[in-house]
C-alpha cells in the first residue's frame, strides 16, 4: 500500500477499524490513566522479560486472598479469652476510634487449637485449619490510619497518599513472567471493582505493562468473563496482518515522538492477540475432574480460586483474590452472621488450593498471603443514639494476616496484640515490614530492588521495612 494512502488513515481510525478484539483488554485502563505520564524509558526494555532475582529465592509465584473492608481478627486468627471476661464492660485500656465503641464485645466464634503445632484459629477458618502447620499468623500488624482508601493503597502499594506501583507490579518488574501469553499480574474481584478501583493494582510509574489485569468473576463463560476474547469479524491470519500494521504505525508515532507510554500500548496489543490462543483453554475449568471442583466447592470463590491455581501453574507471577466489590468485610453491625456467611464462601476454596498445590508439587514455591487493610475493634461499635450493632469498628492499630507455603515458617504465630486485642504490643509489624519479607522470599532485597524515577530511586518499602527472619523457614 502506498505510504500516501497510509497517511490518509489516522491512527484513531485504524485502531477503531482494527479486529483485534481483546485489543482493549488491558488497554482500555492505559488509556487516560492519571498515571499514565509516569512512565519511564525503562519501559522500552522489554519488562516483561524473565529475570533471575538478586539471590534464590523460596518461590516463584504469589497468591493473595485479600478480604476487602477489613476481617475481624479476635474472630478469626487472634484469640483473645480477656474479652470474655469483660464482656458487657468497659474495657481497662482504649484507643482513639473511628465510631463510638463502647463495652467489650467477646468473640461469638470458638477458637481451637490445630495441628502439631497447637495453632489456635476460629471455627470460621476451620477447613483452612487443618493446614495449620503450614501457616505463619502474624499478629502484630498495624496500619496507618483507620480509613479503607488509604489503607488498601497502604497494603496494596507501600503509601496510602501517593500513587505507587502495586506490589503484583513490583513483582513483575523484578521476575518478569515465564508465561508471554498470559498476563503475569491478574486480580480478580467478583461482582465489580472494590474500593480504590483499579489503583488496587495500579504500575504508577512502573512500566505500564506491568499493571494488573482485571477479571470479573461473577461470569462463567469465557466471553463474558475475558470481554471480546474472540474478534467476531477477523480471522487470526487477518488479525495477525493488522497488528502488524499497527506495530509499524504505533512505532513510527513512537520515534517521532518519544513517548514511552507507547511502548505499554504495543505490549498490550500483542499480549491480547497471544491471549486469544491460551486464555480460554487457562479460564476453563470444566477441563478439570469433576473430584477437583467439588474439592474447591460451589460458587464464585471456589471457581476463581481454581482458575488462580491454573493460571499459577501456567506461570502467572501475582494472582489476587478479592472476596467482593466494595468492603465486603466491613462489619460496623450483625458480625456474627455476616463474618460467618463470608468466611463459609471461601474457607473451603483457600483449604482446597492448599491441598491442591501440594498434591501437583508446586506449594513449596507458591506464596500465599491472606488478609485485608485492617482489623476491627474488640470493642462493640455503638449507633447514634447508643445502642450496640452487634458490630465492630475499624482497627488499624493491630490486626492479623498469615502466609503459608515456601520459605515459610509453619504453626507460627508472630507478635501479638495486647490481651484484648486493641494494639499491637509484641513485635509491632508494618505493611513495609510484611512487603519486605515478601520480596525476600521472591529472592529480592527490598532495599536494592528499586526503580528510576523523577530523579529518586524508588522502592516498594519506601525508606522502611525490616524483612520477618522468625517466620522464614
Amino acid at each position: 500500500m502506498p505510504s500516501n494512502h497510509l497517511n490518509a488513515i489516522n491512527r484513531r481510525t485504524m485502531l477503531q477499524r482494527s479486529g483485534i478484539g481483546l485489543g482493549m483488554l488491558g488497554l482500555s485502563s492505559l488509556l487516560g490513566t492519571p498515571n499514565e505520564a509516569l512512565a519511564s524509558p525503562l519501559e522500552l526494555n522489554s519488562p516483561l522479560a524473565a529475570k533471575k532475582p538478586h539471590f534464590p529465592g523460596k518461590v516463584k509465584r504469589v497468591v493473595h486472598f485479600f478480604l476487602n473492608g477489613g476481617p475481624s481478627h479476635v474472630d478469626t486468627f487472634d484469640p483473645k479469652p480477656m474479652l470474655q471476661k469483660y464482656a458487657g464492660q468497659a474495657p481497662p485500656m482504649s484507643l482513639a476510634t473511628e465510631r463510638k465503641t463502647g463495652a467489650c464485645m467477646p468473640s461469638p466464634f470458638k477458637f481451637k487449637k490445630y495441628g502439631e503445632s497447637g495453632l489456635e484459629v476460629s471455627e470460621l477458618f476451620a477447613k483452612t485449619a487443618e493446614h495449620a502447620d503450614d501457616i505463619a499468623v502474624v499478629r502484630s500488624m498495624y496500619a496507618q490510619v483507620p480509613n479503607h482508601e488509604p489503607s488498601l493503597m497502604l497494603m496494596n502499594c507501600g503509601d496510602s497518599v501517593l500513587p505507587r506501583p502495586s506490589v503484583g507490579s513490583w513483582t513483575l518488574y523484578g521476575l518478569g513472567t515465564e508465561n508471554q501469553n498470559l498476563p503475569g499480574f491478574i486480580a480478580m474481584c467478583p461482582n465489580g471493582l472494590p474500593v480504590s478501583g483499579t489503583a488496587n493494582w495500579q504500575s504508577g510509574f512502573l512500566p505500564g505493562s506491568l499493571q494488573g489485569t482485571y477479571i470479573n468473576t461473577k461470569h462463567e463463560k469465557l466471553d463474558k468473563l475475558i470481554e471480546d476474547i474472540r474478534s467476531p469479524h477477523a480471522t487470526t491470519e487477518i488479525q495477525s496482518r493488522q497488528l502488524a500494521l499497527l506495530n509499524e504505525l504505533n512505532s513510527e508515532h513512537q520515534n517521532q515522538r518519544h513517548d514511552p507510554r507507547l511502548e505499554s500500548r504495543i505490549h498490550s496489543f500483542e499480549l491480547a492477540f497471544r491471549m486469544q490462543m491460551e486464555a480460554a483453554d487457562a479460564f476453563d475449568i470444566n477441563q478439570e475432574t469433576q473430584e477437583t471442583r467439588q474439592l474447591y466447592g460451589e460458587g464464585v470463590h471456589g471457581r476463581q480460586t481454581l482458575i488462580a491455581r491454573r493460571l499459577l501453574e501456567r506461570g502467572v507471577r501475582y494472582v489476587q483474590l478479592w472476596h467482593d466489590a466494595g468492603n465486603a468485610w466491613d462489619h460496623h453491625a450483625n458480625l456474627e452472621p455476616s463474618h460467618r456467611k463470608l468466611s463459609g464462601e471461601i474457607d473451603q476454596p483457600i483449604a482446597a488450593l492448599m491441598t491442591d498445590l501440594k498434591r501437583r508439587g508446586i506449594f513449596e514455591d507458591t506464596l500465599i498471603l491472606w488478609g485485608g487493610e485492617f482489623g476491627r475493634t474488640p470493642t462493640v461499635e455503638l449507633n447514634g443514639s447508643g445502642a450496640s450493632t452487634l458490630g465492630r469498628d475499624h482497627n488499624h492499630y493491630g490486626f492479623s494476616v498469615w502466609m503459608a507455603g515456601g520459605g515459610v515458617r509453619g504453626g507460627t504465630a508472630y507478635g501479638a496484640t495486647d490481651e484484648f486485642g486493641f494494639k499491637a504490643v509484641e513485635r509491632p509489624t508494618s505493611v513495609h515490614d510484611l512487603h519486605a519479607t515478601i520480596l525476600h522470599l521472591l529472592g529480592f532485597d527490598h532495599t536494592r530492588l528499586t526503580y528510576r524515577y523523577a530523579g529518586r530511586d524508588f522502592r516498594l518499602t519506601d525508606v522502611h521495612g525490616h524483612v520477618m527472619n522468625d517466620i522464614l523457614s
